[in-house]
């Protein structure tokens, strides 16, 4: 089978972690897979790999319209480009939190609108968008991190809604803590305050110790699979055993159990 003759995949955000795992994983599953970073390195085991800023209007297009003349459509689109933060919401100046949303959400919905013209066209498509169990529960000293991944819950839900009926499904994944670097390259608040050091820091060691507790990538990769290829995908897959656990602790747990189990969790004193 020619390339030509393979569903094409776009993914952001794949040079490295969930994103090239996931990459990978899509090729392995019989796509042509177009994968981008903003400084795109040479293609990798057969991805071809196009740079692509997801903050930048003209970059987006840009790397819209080259997948489009190399493979003349685009059935998949997995928006997984974005950053952390972690500190106290107070530590973050508004500028801080604007360059924040405007990755982890904006930028979905950049490349989201750069693609759907081609899908519409097609009356067929499947957008995957990366979320967070931090999308489904509250973290403290990660609440601007867990806003955008709120943010990014209500516009797929809202949109899968919108253009159900022209062939095209939206649905999420959520994973918990992944085995990658993502905890090494997260942002640090950029006017920290000295009452937040002591927590800060605390939580730090938490997250360095989930993630090296995690789940493998693969996990989120193989989750991301079966999102892209159910014939009629669910609105929502979790991705490990953590995350379906936290789903169902928010789900069916009363609202005050879940506050005292995340106090618990983050080591925060039960007042």
């Amino acid at each position: 089978m020619s390339d030509k003759d393979l569903a094409v995949a776009l993914i952001t955000g794949a040079s490295s972690g969930i994103g090239l795992v996931t990459a990978k994983a899509l090729q392995r599953a019989g796509y042509r897979v177009f994968g981008t970073s903003r400084k795109a390195p040479a293609s990798i085991d057969g991805i071809t790999m196009l740079t692509c800023d997801v903050t930048d209007e003209a970059s987006v297009k840009n790397m819209v319209a080259e997948v489009l003349k190399q493979a003349g459509r685009i059935d998949l689109l997995v928006n997984n480009a974005g950053v952390g933060l972690l500190g106290g919401a107070e530590e973050s100046s508004t500028a801080q939190a604007e360059a924040l949303f405007d990755v982890n959400v904006f930028g979905i919905t950049r490349v989201t609108n750069a693609v759907l013209p081609t899908m519409r066209s097609q009356k067929q498509g499947r957008i995957v968008n990366i979320s967070s169990v931090l999308g489904l529960i509250p973290s403290p000293y990660n609440a601007l991190y867990a806003a955008t991944k709120h943010a990014v819950e209500g516009y797929s839900e809202s949109l899968d809604h919108e253009l159900r009926s022209l062939g095209i499904r939206v649905v999420l994944v959520e994973p918990g803590f992944t085995r990658t670097s993502f905890e090494e390259s997260i942002t640090r608040p950029d006017q920290p305050l000295a009452a937040y050091d002591s927590v800060r820091a605390g939580m730090e060691v938490l997250m360095r110790n989930g993630v090296n507790a995690g789940d493998a990538p693969e996990v989120v990769a193989d989750t991301v699979v079966k999102a892209a290829t159910t014939a009629t995908p669910r609105r929502r897959y979790t991705a490990g055993k953590q995350a379906s656990q936290v789903r169902f602790l928010r789900r069916f747990l009363p609202e005050a159990m879940v506050d005292k189990s995340l106090r618990k969790l983050y080591q925060l004193p039960m007042v």
